[in-house]
């Protein structure tokens, strides 16, 4: 096989997030660009490309690459654009998000995995990602307005304190549901005329829960 070739797993994993029915080339670019195997647990790697979550440390998981790719099309980032995201984890979907905004302002509530994904990230190179262990239901004030807001853990609903932080025309997209059932995807615009709410896909995550964990 040729250096420049991509392996036959990448090859498969571009082609299933196209039929799949992912058609942004920027968003595509980012897939192909981020390595996810470094963002797996070590008995994983062989499995990284493969369209399913998995689980890492923590009990928290890695979501499927559609998901990711999914969410990260239904915000429709622009280079210009400021960001939050809730629940770190990995750092794979932050990752993600780097290479198609300005600015990323990531929360995790567990010390390991905010650890180790700005440790990923730096590697990576992320310098517009900055990671910070924090309370995804407490939003420091000083951290100010996001033109853009995704949530990666499962929210009983969506506060107002988190639609509060989107600017104007500001897209936020979470799952929200019971915690130990399906979720609905859903995306909410903040608009002239208020927030314009949508479900979008069936979903499952682990649920956001606040505070900052006590141990991990």
């Amino acid at each position: 096989m040729p250096a420049t070739a991509k392996p036959p797993e990448k090859m498969m994993f571009q082609l299933s997030l196209r039929r799949r029915g992912i058609s942004d080339q920027a968003v595509l670019r980012a897939m192909e660009e981020i390595p996810r195997d470094i963002f797996v647990e070590p008995a994983d790697r062989a499995d990284a490309y493969r369209d399913s979550a998995l689980g890492i440390a923590c009990g928290q998981t890695i979501s499927q690459p559609f998901v990711v790719a999914y969410m990260t099309e239904q915000l429709q980032l622009q280079k210009h654009h400021r960001v939050l995201e809730i629940g770190t984890g990995s750092g794979y979907q932050a990752a993600i998000l780097s290479r198609l905004c300005s600015h990323l302002l990531t929360i995790e509530r567990f010390r390991t995995l905010a650890d180790s994904a700005r440790a990923r990230l730096k590697k990576l190179g992320c310098d517009n990602v900055e990671v910070m262990l924090g309370d995804g239901f407490d939003i420091p004030a000083s951290a100010g307005n996001f033109d853009r807001i995704i949530v990666t853990a499962a929210m009983e609903k969506i506060p107002d304190a988190l639609t509060q932080r989107l600017e104007p025309g500001g897209i936020l997209i979470a799952p929200v549901g019971p915690h130990q059932s399906v979720q609905t995807l859903i995306r909410v615009i903040r608009t002239d005329a208020g927030l314009d709410r949508k479900g979008l896909v069936d979903v499952r995550f682990v649920p956001a829960l606040p505070g900052i964990a006590r141990e991990l």
